[in-house]
């Protein structure tokens, strides 16, 4: 079972755009980030899940990692938002890891067996504490 991380969608103003930026990489995604995850190699597989509105609204498989010139390293990403059923989480700095068995289900595996809530409506749900 991979590891995953989560991350929040930083400038990104909804997921239509998050998905416009990821969809305009040809060939990959790049996001910076000052230190290697200690647990790179357990992601093999894995995927960034994306924050937006105190709720993850999606994910991007994780290519790899790449050292950048400066020391600064590189998360590559397939430059793909999919959609998963939005669960709320908290916003927090930089990236956390994510166990796969805590991981939301795609949207295109649930065939309509579940009601999802919008990202915002979970976002302000979650900040009255209730979800």
């Amino acid at each position: 079972m991979p590891l995953h991380m989560t991350k929040i969608a930083f400038r990104a103003e909804s997921p239509a755009s998050l998905r416009r930026w990821l969809e305009g990489h040809e060939v990959e995604a790049h996001l910076t980030t000052r230190y290697l995850p200690k647990r790179h190699e357990e992601m093999q597989g894995g995927s960034l899940y994306w924050i937006m509105e105190h709720a993850l609204i999606g994910r991007s498989p994780i290519i790899g990692f790449a050292q950048a010139e400066d020391g600064r390293w590189t998360i590559r990403l397939e430059p793909r938002l999919i959609t998963v059923e939005t669960i709320p989480r908290r916003a927090h700095q930089g990236w956390r890891y994510l166990a796969d068995e805590d991981t939301p289900r795609d949207l295109a595996d649930l065939d309509g067996k579940s009601d999802v809530l919008p990202a915002r409506l979970v976002g302000e749900l979650a900040k009255l504490g209730l979800v």
